[in-house]
């Protein structure tokens, strides 16, 4: 999937009427008002999008002709595969604006519907229409919210959308073109920020279009609240799914549940596109925390907060775990060659000589080789030498995004069948957490590259040989 951003763009939350104060989430690094030359921007947290890659890269000279794993994939944690340009990019820093352009509910009035485009012909006046019937809708105005910083996401190239965002496929791989077909709404959702401590971040379905509006037509879920006042869904709804324990170590999967357009949480409907709401959740709120994971319906989104990237391993430390790796001299247990994970910098574009490849069923290293095809199981099915399991055989390749880490462990474990290796309590966390797909089924994917698990646990622990010397 894709992101694009634009600075200069804002989104209101309609769960505020009566609740003036309230403020949502910002994006971009631009320096804010209170920011002195020099200084770094305020930076409310990041977005990063889940299984960013696609497939590519040419098959080597011992691939030809021969039955191997799955192809090799070329994932870009963290990077498109044109790399980041611009708008175009995998993972987004959310700082202070230099003005706050967040709106907050105002005036509620009920209209007659033939007039609503008449009452909605202002542009400048930011508004939400529930359309009730063919003769009766109800506009809510939104009037701007000094204390807050407004962004929106969504399929829509036009520029109030700050971030653009296209289909995941499974497995990995951006839909793009006129012929994939996207069920990510053009005006998905906004976030909003408090602009001051402690900066706290929520979400909201549905965004703003080119007039300031957002149309709830007379198909869409909507009805009154108890207090008189409005509410809605959006077509294939915002689910948002927060972390029990916080992103990290001790982390477990939360509960999905649906966001609205005033930012009030529910628990799903029987299908993403179904008319009949599900029950209101009193207790939780739209606030993202870090780990929170937002998921479009094609395309999922995970938050992550200052403090909390500030646990995660950088870069730098995973390439120190990579030379590490490959210090202690892994070796192939049949050809005994000497193994050794890729740099990064050399890019994606096919399997090195030296990599260490794996048997997903049983975890054993090995280098590449011809042998064990089990062509009668299906075509990526080879025998392990050493203890007989057949199963998929695949290239690893190191994880790169580092804000997916739960924790800056070694690199012990990967995930199933793609291939993708990171530490042992990252491949737990993901490999349990179901992602959203299609209208309400959920399956566990890589978060590097998108690829649903498979097997009893989803990941595999890596058993590497030591030279002989």
């Amino acid at each position: 999937m894709v992101l694009e951003g634009n600075p200069e763009v804002g989104s209101p939350r309609t769960s505020d009427l009566g609740h003036p104060g309230s403020q949502g989430s910002c994006v971009l690094s631009s320096p804010g008002e209170d920011a002195q030359p020099g200084e770094e921007p305020i930076k409310y947290g990041e977005l990063i999008v889940l299984g960013c890659c696609e497939e590519g890269g040419e098959e080597t000279e011992a691939q030809r002709g021969e039955v191997t794993g799955p192809r090799a994939h070329s994932c870009y944690n963290g990077c498109l595969a044109s790399g980041d340009k611009g708008r175009r990019r995998s993972r987004l820093a959310l700082s202070r604006r230099p003005h706050a352009n967040g709106v907050k509910p105002d005036v509620m009035h009920h209209i007659s519907t033939p007039l609503v485009s008449k009452a909605l012909s202002n542009r400048g006046q930011h508004s939400i229409s529930y359309t009730l019937s063919r003769s009766h809708s109800v506009i809510v105005e939104y009037t701007h919210d000094s204390d807050t910083d407004m962004f929106q996401i969504g399929r829509s190239t036009e520029n109030m959308i700050d971030f653009v965002v296209t289909d995941t496929s499974p497995g990995g791989g951006a839909a793009e073109g006129p012929s994939a077909q996207s069920t990510i709404s053009r005006y998905a959702c906004r976030i909003l920020c408090d602009r001051r401590p402690p900066y706290t971040a929520r979400i909201y379905a549905a965004g703003f279009d080119a007039s300031s509006n957002i149309f709830l037509g007379e198909r869409a879920a909507k009805w009154r609240t108890p207090d008189g006042l409005m509410d809605g869904l959006t077509t294939n709804g915002v689910l948002v799914m927060h972390p029990a324990g916080g992103f990290s170590e001790d982390s477990a999967p939360g509960v999905w549940r649906e966001i609205s357009v005033c930012g009030n949480v529910y628990t799903l409907r029987d299908s993403r596109s179904a008319q009949q709401r599900g029950k209101l959740v009193e207790n939780e709120s739209n606030v993202l925390q870090d780990g929170s994971l937002i998921d479009l319906c094609g395309a999922t989104l995970l938050w992550r907060t200052p403090a909390g990237l500030l646990r995660a391993p950088t870069l730098k430390q995973l390439e120190a775990q990579r030379q590490e790796a490959n210090a202690a001299r892994p070796q192939c247990p049949v050809g005994l060659s000497t193994l050794a994970f890729p740099s990064p910098a050399r890019g994606r574009t096919a399997p090195d000589k030296q990599q260490p490849w794996v048997y997903v069923r049983c975890g054993h290293v090995h280098g590449y080789h011809g042998w064990g095809c089990r062509r009668e199981r299906g075509p990526q099915e080879r025998e392990c030498p050493l203890c007989r399991l057949v199963g998929p055989y695949v290239p690893l390749w190191l994880g790169q995004e580092a804000g997916l880490c739960l924790d800056p462990g070694p690199p012990s474990h990967a995930f199933a069948p793609c291939g993708h290796v990171c530490s042992e309590k990252t491949a737990r966390y993901w490999a349990q957490t179901p992602l959203p797909h299609g209208t309400h089924a959920f399956h566990a994917a890589c978060p590097f590259c998108g690829a649903w698990l498979t097997g009893e646990h989803g990941c595999v622990r890596l058993i590497f040989q030591g030279p002989l010397d």
